[in-house]
């Protein structure tokens, strides 16, 4: 690809690209999707795409896996990418491999990455993280009183590198502890709730 091909793509879809990891079955929830969950009158997957989209990415790819076809049915995300993972069952690695796997090719120059059951994190946090980008190197996370959280922002020269060692439930987590000291920390603790949805005792966050 050219500079002239690369700025034209980056330009249709921005050099960052918004990442929804929605795969999951809730197994902790009695085998309910967190996708298919509602949250102030909209499903969790559509908050969550339509957090990246307001934080700045014009380009959003959504990971689905159970029951992906009733999220497609169900869901309002006619303007993102909708990636199947046939092997969501394997863990959270699995549908990063393959949201990473499907920006592959589309000028994306990193990956903001959000978890479909984290509806305390809005747009603001968000931005925040997306606003660390400086190229294709880049590591940027939120971090809740200095821990380190979610949404992460993945440059893609770490893409293969994170997708050797993602696995299980683990994500990114094994390649980011690897690479700790070149993580920018953005403190969003001010303006986010970084609480999972997990638990039948964690529904209570959602409204």
């Amino acid at each position: 690809m050219t500079d002239d091909e690369a700025q034209t793509q980056e330009q249709v879809g921005g050099p960052v690209a918004g990442l929804v990891l929605a795969a999951g079955g809730g197994r902790r929830l009695g085998g309910r999707p967190k996708a298919l969950l509602q949250h102030r009158g909209r499903l969790l997957v559509e908050h969550a795409a339509d957090t990246l989209r307001t934080a700045g990415c014009a380009r959003v790819h959504v990971v689905l896996g159970a029951r992906a076809a009733d999220v497609r049915a169900r869901a309002a995300l006619d303007a993102c990418v909708l990636v199947d993972n046939p092997g969501w069952d394997e863990g959270m690695g699995s549908s990063l491999r393959a949201g990473l796997r499907s920006l592959t090719g589309t000028g994306a120059r990193a990956a903001l990455v959000c978890l479909v059951d984290q509806p305390g994190i809005g747009a603001e946090a968000t931005a925040r993280v997306r606003a660390g980008y400086r190229d294709e190197t880049s590591l940027v996370s939120a971090a809740y009183a200095g821990v380190r959280g979610h949404p992460v922002l993945l440059g893609a020269a770490h893409w293969a590198g994170i997708a050797a060692t993602a696995a299980g439930d683990r994500g990114a987590r094994a390649y980011l502890r690897e690479h700790e000291a070149k993580i920018v920390l953005v403190e969003c603790g001010d303006v986010a709730r970084p609480y999972d949805i997990d638990t039948e005792a964690d529904l209570g966050h959602l409204e």
